[in-house]
């Protein structure tokens, strides 16, 4: 018998809010995240504009020695992972080590540490390069470095399947409880690739808005949108076994029911034209739910704002849902946040849990222009309320990587 698995804890570091409650109120009032980049010289660079994170001081949360030198990717992922950790009540209860997990993605990972760390090695020599290159570089020590501070010793398992890779990460980790594995774990990704040679290389790809109008450069389903743009943060869920969550006393803040993953196996950065990959994917986690399509209420689309994503993600949902497409409620949150890569898909999770715990769907900003062919409804500009009991995050990658997870309002 499969086991209900259910939503515990909740962290969000992202470019409009450095925990869960500013991220969601951020998100609720249609903050724009998007700025101007700070975080390196942009003069001579194409795209000046990212979603940073903002006035956050690592040390509030980690010692000095570990905020100075642990790459942004693993601090963002501690800070997010701590936040659930508290929120969940982990800290004082007594679980079974060798039945926690730890399942944290992320696109790139510690590209900063690469990029810095090239630089040095080829002005300075490759044996100036710090022993901390390595550990800082890996994906897998993100969630490493979450397991080793919170003792979970069951399976850490980074899933790195490009953009949709933390949204894969919490369909895994629901799999794994669900049928028994473990009984709790961390769930989610880590993204810090605002750099050099992040930006750079999206960039030289075409992927990217050039116009640098902050206001008019991340506009999923909008005629004029042109690239995404690029963003940071981590998103972290606590999933456990419903049963070890109410033995502990635990506030249930919200179900996870249903997971569908497929791969277009087309090309390795443009979606299938036929949408056939995401139209399957959405099918799978419907089934996987035992639910129709017409009881999703809302939808957080995969939504890049770039020509190709947003048409046939549009496309997938009219061919998954048939008719019920016209009458759900879609946004792509990422007109906020920006695109953080790896980590999106968990943000946009926590996003989901809070908008069935509200009942109220978050808004596509900057949507003023809708292109004739992603004619279903976005939620344009403003927050809507509406009675939300099943939400639906969607998220793809690079290599035809698809996934979507299904959330419900949780009852007895």
């Amino acid at each position: 018998m499969k086991r209900r698995v259910v939503i515990t804890g909740l962290g969000a570091v992202t470019s409009v809010g450095n925990n869960v409650k500013d991220t969601w109120e951020a998100i609720k009032a249609g903050k724009n995240g998007i700025d101007y980049i700070t975080l390196f010289d942009t003069s001579n660079m194409k795209v000046k504009i990212a979603g940073e994170v903002k006035n956050l001081n690592p040390e509030d949360f980690l010692d000095k020695r570990d905020a100075k030198r642990l790459d942004r990717a693993i601090i963002f992922g501690l800070i997010a992972a701590q936040e659930a950790y508290l929120q969940a009540g982990l800290d004082k209860a007594r679980i079974n080590p060798y039945r926690f997990g730890t399942f944290m993605a992320s696109g790139i990972g510690g590209l900063g540490t690469i990029n810095d760390e090239s630089r040095k090695a080829y002005e300075k020599g490759a044996d100036r390069v710090s022993p901390f290159f390595i550990p800082n570089a890996i994906i897998n020590l993100i969630g490493g470095h979450i397991a080793i501070k919170y003792q979970a010793k069951g399976p850490s398992l980074p899933v790195v399947t490009a953009c949709s890779a933390s949204t894969n990460a919490i369909g895994e980790a629901f799999r794994y409880i669900r049928d028994g594995y473990i009984d709790v774990a961390f769930a989610g990704g880590s993204e810090a690739a605002i750099n050099e040679l992040g930006v750079g290389g999206f960039t030289s790809m075409k992927a990217l808005n050039m116009d640098n109008d902050i206001n008019a450069a991340s506009i999923p389903f909008d005629k004029r949108r042109s690239g995404f743009v690029m963003a940071e943060g981590a998103g972290v869920l606590i999933i456990e076994e419903l049963e070890h969550a109410k033995k502990r006393g635990a506030e249930i803040l919200g179900e996870i029911v249903g997971y569908g993953t497929t791969c277009d196996a087309y090309h390795i950065t443009a979606p299938d034209e036929s949408a056939e990959g995401i139209t399957s994917c959405l099918l799978q986690a419907l089934a996987d739910a035992n639910i129709k399509p017409e009881h999703i209420d809302y939808i957080n689309a995969h939504g890049t704002s770039t020509p190709y994503n947003d048409r046939l993600e549009t496309l997938g949902i009219k061919k998954a849902f048939g008719e019920h497409a016209y009458h759900v409620n879609i946004s792509s949150t990422k007109s906020m946040t920006g695109h953080a890569l790896g980590a999106v898909g968990a943000i946009e999770a926590v996003i989901c849990v809070k908008a069935v715990q509200d009942d109220l769907v978050p808004p596509t900003i900057n949507l003023l222009e809708p292109d004739p062919e992603c004619d279903l409804n976005y939620t344009p500009n403003q927050a809507l309320s509406r009675t939300i009991k099943y939400a639906l995050s969607n998220s793809a990658g690079f290599g035809g990587q698809n996934a979507a997870i299904i959330f419900k309002k949780y009852r007895e």
